[in-house]
């Protein structure tokens, strides 16, 4: 039932020790969602962290006129969640979609706190996360404030190899923070290049 979040620890280097296991199998609790299910949506409290395990979600925000801005993917071996709300005890600003049907594992608010104060491993591998989760949002932030269209998208398919297919091209400029007609001339523009992804 947990299978992929135990190897995903496993490639993390956590320490797989029988108390870390049960607790994992005697706490969490995998879910089926839909295609466009909602998981979260604003003004709920959102007391989990997802693990992907298969499909992919996506989280997003709605400005005054309705228009979706994506913050995130999640594809399998992902995490997602709307951290404001699970460490400062807020109400969600966002909503967590399923862009597929999927599957997650629900990870209930304080869980990581209680393998980190039982296993070194895995106490290092939360604050690394949580390093990188800060790394990520400074860079995702500087480049939507500073860099070309054709940059943010180059930094799209280095972080997201494997959704360029799975998603329609609008999330994909929602995502980059521009049109889906000014991403069309940017892969025009990368194609004129002879760049392909992979």
């Amino acid at each position: 039932m947990l299978e992929e979040l135990k190897e995903y620890f496993r490639e993390k280097s956590v320490e797989l020790t029988p108390e870390l296991v049960g607790l994992m199998e005697s706490e969490l609790e995998r879910k089926s969602v839909g295609k466009n299910e909602m998981i979260l949506r604003p003004g709920e409290t959102c007391n989990y962290t997802f693990f992907v395990a298969k499909g992919l979600l996506r989280a997003y925000t709605l400005d005054e006129g309705g228009k979706e801005h994506i913050l995130q993917f999640a594809p399998e071996n992902w995490l997602i969640s709307d951290r404001s709300t699970v460490l400062f005890d807020g109400v969600s600003e966002q909503f967590i979609e399923a862009v597929e049907d999927s599957e997650i594992i629900l990870i209930e608010t304080g869980f990581f706190e209680k393998l980190s104060e039982i296993s070194p491993s895995f106490q290092r591998f939360n604050m690394l996360a949580l390093n990188n989760h800060i790394r990520h949002l400074h860079k995702r932030i500087n480049l939507l404030i500073s860099a070309s269209a054709e940059v943010r998208y180059m930094d799209f398919i280095e972080l997201y190899p494997d959704i360029l297919l799975r998603v329609p091209q609008w999330m994909t400029a929602s995502y980059l923070g521009i049109t889906p007609e000014s991403l069309s001339r940017v892969r025009k523009e990368l194609a004129r290049k002879n760049f392909r992804p992979d």
